[in-house]
């Protein structure tokens, strides 16, 4: 089955348990529909750029899954028809990388960035 990485973004105005729960909540539809979910992270609330639904501020969640391409279309469907879900990405993957995220490293933990150019 094809791997996929998914981050989503909800409102300002959930509380932590109930951002937690959305992130199970979309778990448990990849399941029902043939795939696995691999990883889940919950980033916590951060700063935006800019302004999405008169929303400074966000709820950021990082999914890794395993599953059809049919799950995964069904998912990305029930998220941008719920309430409480501001936005989504999902990219397809060759691999899934071990460990954290780059979000949730440490600064020392990285890799080191080329330098700038002049």
């Amino acid at each position: 089955m094809p791997l996929y990485e998914h981050v989503m973004i909800s409102r300002q105005d959930l509380s932590n348990a109930q951002a937690e729960s959305l992130i199970e909540h979309f778990s448990t539809i990849l399941k029902d529909n043939g795939g696995s979910v691999v990883d889940t992270e919950y980033w916590g609330i951060k700063t935006m750029a800019y302004k999405i639904n008169k929303n400074r501020k966000g709820h950021y969640a990082f999914l890794r899954s395993d599953a059809p391409s049919a799950a995964v279309h069904e998912m990305e469907r029930l998220m941008r028809l719920h309430d409480d879900v501001m936005r989504v990405l999902t990219i397809k993957v060759d691999a899934h990388e071990e460990g954290p995220s780059a979000q949730m490293q440490k600064r020392e933990e990285r890799g080191e960035r080329r330098e700038r150019r002049q």
